[in-house]
């Protein structure tokens, strides 16, 4: 029951604040908003979106590299879908492209097998590349 403002302390009428607690939605102010619908935002973070020079870059290391294969990889909080390449002996790139459904279609066009990162994982040959690039730099 709503006091009325003849009834309410002095600071309560100035600062509209009636005694009463906020179980749901305490401490929820510009600080936690939800996320515009905007899709070059992923949660709270800005992200790049992704570009005709990604989209270059991937078709040079297709068209420079044997063996390639594709990995779509899916949209997390930190950064949207992108396509890592692994070619034969492990050297990868890996770039944001528009959509899942895109990743698929540009290693179609061009005879690369492509699979779903987040079913299959990263292939040991990528992983023991990186391994030897570290060993190369000490």
């Amino acid at each position: 029951m709503r006091r009325t403002s003849a009834a309410l302390p002095d600071t309560a009428r100035r600062t509209g604040h009636h005694g009463r607690m906020k179980l749901f939605g305490r401490g929820r102010g510009s600080r936690f908003r939800r996320p515009s619908g905007d899709t070059a935002r992923t949660g709270s973070t800005r992200v790049r979106a992704s570009s005709t020079d990604d989209e270059q870059h991937l078709e040079s290391f297709t068209a420079t590299r044997e063996g390639v294969e594709g990995f779509v990889e899916p949209r997390t909080a930190v950064s949207d879908v992108t396509l890592l390449l692994v070619a034969w002996d492990g050297e990868f790139t890996r770039r944001r492209v528009p959509s899942a459904d895109w990743a698929y279609a540009f290693c179609k066009r061009r005879g690369i097998s492509a699979y779903e990162a987040g079913v299959v994982g990263i292939p040991t040959r990528m992983r023991e590349y990186i391994k030897r690039q570290k060993q190369r730099e000490r």
